[in-house]
């Protein structure tokens, strides 16, 4: 049995997870492992789609299963880049 999909990405401000797809191999390991279920499998070798982007954590999952180094980046939200600096006396 033969299951479709027809759905469409959640539009949103946040794009935690992007994917290079010239390194990209389609194998759905992150899928498989995202623990918000907010990515949907790769067709044929394509990049995975993010499906639900707001609703992404950031524990970084789908980075560690990648077998391709540099094909997924987990982008955090710019308030959670920021860095602390020491005052000078």
């Amino acid at each position: 049995m033969k299951v479709e999909y027809k759905v469409q990405p959640i539009l949103c401000s946040a794009q935690p997870i992007r994917y290079d797809s010239s390194l990209c191999v389609g194998c759905n390991r992150c899928v498989s492992v995202c623990q918000c279920d907010i990515l949907m499998p790769a067709k044929e070798g394509g990049t995975p789609i993010v499906m639900y982007p707001g609703e992404c954590y950031y524990c970084g999952a789908c980075v560690m299963a990648c077998p391709t180094p540099g094909a997924i980046e987990l982008r955090h939200p710019l308030m959670n880049q920021a860095k602390f600096i020491p005052v000078k006396d």
